[in-house]
């Protein structure tokens, strides 16, 4: 069982470990765990910083969302305010029209009575110098066959 060399062969794994093996073991493991504990540290410390990355990037691009939106509401008010301003001056146009083709007919009434004209036809009413400031309403046909019928 012995061997020449003075061993004998595999009695180094039945023996008991010594205590510094166990020792030297015992540190080795204690160095595995706090590079692992340090590992997952760091591991969590980047996490951390996407984490404020992400949510710093998320605050900033609601501060420029709610200026956009901001800028929009204030394009909004000055386009409708100039909208309301348009709408006015349309409104003013059209009673000015309203004003300026009424004069025209009363001064086209007012020509033709000076000029001796007994009846004219002019945009469907009748006038005539008897009626020189008042207009003859046209009668419609259907109403005119009517009256002529009875």
């Amino acid at each position: 069982m012995a061997s020449p060399s003075g061993t004998s062969s595999g009695s180094s794994l039945l023996l008991p470990t010594s205590g510094s093996e166990e020792d030297l073991q015992a540190v080795m493991m204690d160095q595995k765990k706090r590079k692992r504990m340090m590992s997952n540290r760091e591991s969590a410390r980047r996490s951390r910083m996407r984490k404020q990355k992400h949510l710093d990037d998320l605050t900033a691009q609601a501060n420029q969302l709610r200026k956009e939106n901001s800028q929009i509401l204030s394009s909004l008010a000055l386009t409708t305010q100039q909208c309301f301003a348009v709408e006015a001056d349309n409104s003013v146009l059209r009673t000015q029209t309203m004003e300026l083709t009424h004069r025209l007919q009363s001064l086209n009434e007012i020509l033709l009575f000076l000029n001796g004209s007994n009846t004219t036809v002019g945009n469907g009413f009748l006038i005539g110098p008897w009626s020189s400031m008042c207009t003859i309403q046209p009668i419609m046909a259907s109403a005119a066959d009517n009256l002529l019928q009875h």
